[in-house]
C-alpha cells in the first residue's frame, strides 16, 4: 500500500505498506480523497511527536464493514475513543483517556490508500455532496464547535484573526448567525475571497481595540493570540482555535484584569457539518487551491507550505 509516512519530522511517499486491517467495530475505507491541514504542516514542525501516516481530513468508500456502509462514501470522526474511561462515560470520547486520533496520536492517517476507524465514528455523505467537498466535513465541523461552546447573538462583534482555511470556514459559519464580523488577515487575495462572499475581511489594522465581544485566533502564532486579545473588551471571550507548535507568552495579568474568558476549541460536530454542507451554508470550492495524486504527495505538502495557499488536495 502507498502512503505518506511521517518519521523524526521527515515525510516521505511509502510503496511498501501494509493495508490495514479492521480490529473489531472497525471498518476499512478505502480513501477517494483527503484533505491537508494546518494540524498536518505542524506535524513536520514538531508539534507532537508522531510516527505514521499522517492525515486526517478525509472521504472514502467502506470495503469492509457493517451492509448498509458497504460501498457507501464516509467521512470519519478522527477521536478513535475507548468508551469505558471517565470521559467517555461523561458524553465526551473527544477527551477520551486512551483515544487515538486518525493521523495524529497512535493511528495511522489518511494519506494513503486505505485507513480504518470505528464504525461508530462513520457518517454517511449525502448524494448531494461531492466528494472533493465532503472532505471538508472535518474543518467545517471544527469551525461550528465554536458555537457548541459559546452562545453568538447577532448583536455580538466578533473578530477572526487569521484568513487561512479554517479562518475562512469559522468565518463562513459564523456569518450565517448575522453577527457583526470582521475578518484580519495577510493575504489580499484569501480576503477577497471573504469579501465576495459578503464577509467584512482587511488588515489588522482595521481592528478598533477593545470593543468586540468575541475574538477567535486561527494564527496559531504568538502575534495572531495577540492581536485578538486586545481587541476584546474587557469580559469577552477568546477562542484559541489552533494549534501552537512552540510556546506561547500570554501576559497574564491583562487577562485576569479584564476578566477574559479563553476558550480552547478544535473537533466539532460531524452531523451538522454535513448539514452545512448539503445546504450549501458554506463555500469550499473557492478554498481548493490544488489538487495532486497520492503519488505527487510531497510536492502537494510543498505546495501547502507555501504562503498564500489555500486547501491542498490528495486524490487516492
Amino acid at each position: 500500500m502507498q502512503g505518506l509516512w511521517l518519521e523524526d519530522r521527515q515525510l516521505q511517499l511509502r510503496t511498501d505498506l501494509p493495508q490495514p486491517k479492521p480490529s473489531e467495530g472497525e471498518a476499512l475505507v478505502r480513501v477517494l480523497c483527503a484533505g491537508i491541514c494546518n494540524t498536518d504542516l505542524e506535524l513536520l514542525r514538531g508539534y507532537y511527536p508522531y510516527r505514521g501516516i499522517i492525515g486526517h481530513e478525509f472521504v472514502g468508500l467502506v470495503e469492509q464493514g457493517p451492509e448498509h456502509l458497504l460501498n457507501q462514501r464516509v467521512v470519519g470522526e478522527i477521536n478513535a475513543a475507548c468508551g469505558q474511561c471517565h470521559y467517555c462515560h461523561a458524553g465526551c470520547p473527544t477527551h477520551c483517556e486512551n483515544r487515538t486520533v486518525l493521523g495524529i496520536m497512535n493511528r495511522h492517517g489518511a494519506f494513503a490508500e486505505y485507513l480504518t476507524l470505528p464504525v461508530k465514528n462513520l457518517h454517511l455523505v449525502a448524494d448531494a455532496i461531492s466528494t472533493e467537498a465532503a472532505t471538508f466535513t472535518e474543518p467545517v465541523a471544527a469551525a461550528l464547535e465554536i458555537q457548541e461552546q459559546i452562545s453568538v447573538e447577532r448583536c455580538d462583534r466578533i473578530l477572526v484573526v487569521g484568513d487561512g482555511k479554517l479562518g475562512q470556514l469559522i468565518a463562513q459559519t459564523l456569518a450565517v448567525t448575522g453577527c457583526n464580523l470582521l475578518v484580519v488577515g495577510r493575504h489580499p487575495q484569501k480576503l477577497a475571497n471573504l469579501e465576495s462572499l459578503g464577509i467584512q475581511a482587511g488588515a489588522v489594522d482595521a481592528i478598533e481595540q477593545r470593543t468586540f465581544d468575541i475574538a477567535v485566533d486561527c494564527t496559531g502564532n504568538p502575534e495572531g493570540f495577540e492581536t485578538a486579545r486586545l481587541a476584546l473588551r474587557p469580559r469577552g471571550t477568546l477562542v484559541l482555535k489552533s494549534t501552537y507548535a512552540g510556546s506561547l507568552s500570554v501576559d497574564a495579568s491583562a487577562l485576569v484584569v479584564d476578566e477574559i474568558t479563553v476558550v480552547g476549541s478544535r473537533c466539532g460536530p460531524f452531523s451538522k457539518a454535513l448539514e452545512v454542507l448539503e445546504q450549501g451554508q458554506v463555500n469550499v470550492q473557492s478554498l481548493i487551491h490544488a489538487q495532486y495524486p497520492l503519488t505527487d504527495g510531497m510536492k502537494a505538502f510543498e505546495q501547502a507550505q507555501q504562503r498564500g495557499t489555500l486547501k491542498v488536495l490528495l486524490k487516492m
